[in-house]
């Protein structure tokens, strides 16, 4: 038995003395390599056609000027760079070995396919780093760029991330996405044809959604048999067009109950074999406007967790297939 000293850390880190209910990406990670793989978030100088006007400006509500993920990137350094400024945090902190990197801020395959190529290949020289995921979105994935990615998908081990949300097409529109759900099932379909991991973003808590249309996301995630889902809070940012709303009281945030009453509902639902990627998301401290209870993953991961428990449910007890 675990002293209460050890106990109080491995909650406080998201640890448990039980398997987790649900099918984790992580834990997948260390099965494949053997031991802990970490992510280091890249930015590789990347755009996106909802920011240079090839589809809408201002670009998706929600975006963050500075790209997903930014908070805590030295994109002033070059992809070498900044892979070994992470190496070194994540060796400090976990003793980690292993890498992927994840070309994360705005829509990584939105370049020709020699840029793309020479900065994947860049990524993958630096030692430690044995895969890239590669996020981008459904309407970037032209099929020459499919058939690249499908190159390093044979030479390593490779994640397609697609930001999708919602397979709404109503709510796509009200995002600004720029693009409808056919446009994400054709990109999903082409990059499966080349046998590539695909992990879907959505969000939960997108105004207008009922929790049925929520579930109707999952249920269609599961009946195309994507790989892995990251499940993202709805949340708002500074400088963003979504913030402006929020400020004139036009938008409102799940509560923190409200949310983890959700994910649950959303794991239960979600075809064993998914890897799940994620379950939450927190906007930079400094950023944030709301929901600021966001701000405590740990606490909110521990929640979700001891929710499934209290319903004696896991990753895929409602689940129709």
């Amino acid at each position: 038995m675990l002293s209460p000293k050890h106990s109080r850390a491995a909650t406080r880190h998201g640890g448990s003395m039980h398997p987790k209910p649900y099918n984790l990406f992580s834990e997948h990670l260390k099965q494949r390599f053997g031991g802990r793989v970490h992510k280091i978030s890249v930015d590789a100088g990347f755009s996106c056609p909802n920011r240079d006007g090839t589809r809408n400006r201002p670009g998706c509500l929600f975006c963050d000027p500075y790209g997903s993920g930014s908070a805590g990137i030295e994109s002033h350094l070059s992809i070498t760079g900044q892979l070994r400024a992470g190496k070194e945090v994540m060796l400090r902190k976990y003793k980690a070995q292993r890498f992927l990197a994840y070309f994360q801020p705005f829509s990584n395959t939105y370049a020709p396919v020699e840029t793309l190529r020479a900065r994947y290949d860049e990524a993958l020289a630096v030692d430690g780093v044995v895969g890239l995921a590669v996020g981008t979105r459904p309407d970037c994935l032209p099929p020459p760029v499919v058939e690249l990615l499908g190159e390093y998908h044979r030479r390593s081990y490779f994640w397609l991330e697609l930001g999708l949300q919602s397979i709404h097409d109503r709510t796509l529109k009200w995002l600004g996405r720029g693009h409808d759900y056919s446009t994400f099932v054709a990109a999903f379909q082409r990059a499966k044809q080349e046998g590539l991991r695909v992990c879907v973003h959505l969000i939960l808590g997108l105004p207008g959604e009922s929790r049925e249309q929520i579930l109707d996301s999952v249920e269609e995630m599961n009946r195309l048999g994507v790989d892995g889902v990251k499940l993202h809070l709805m949340h708002v940012l500074k400088d963003t067009e979504l913030g402006r709303l929020y400020g004139a009281g036009q938008v409102g945030m799940l509560s923190r109950d409200a949310y983890i009453q959700l994910v649950a509902d959303v794991v239960e639902r979600l075809a064993p074999q998914i890897l799940i990627h994620r379950l939450t998301g927190d906007g930079p401290r400094d950023r944030l406007l709301a929901p600021l209870w966001s701000l405590k993953k740990w606490e909110v991961l521990n929640a979700i967790e001891g929710e499934l428990r209290t319903r004696q449910s896991r990753q895929g007890s409602r689940h129709r297939g």
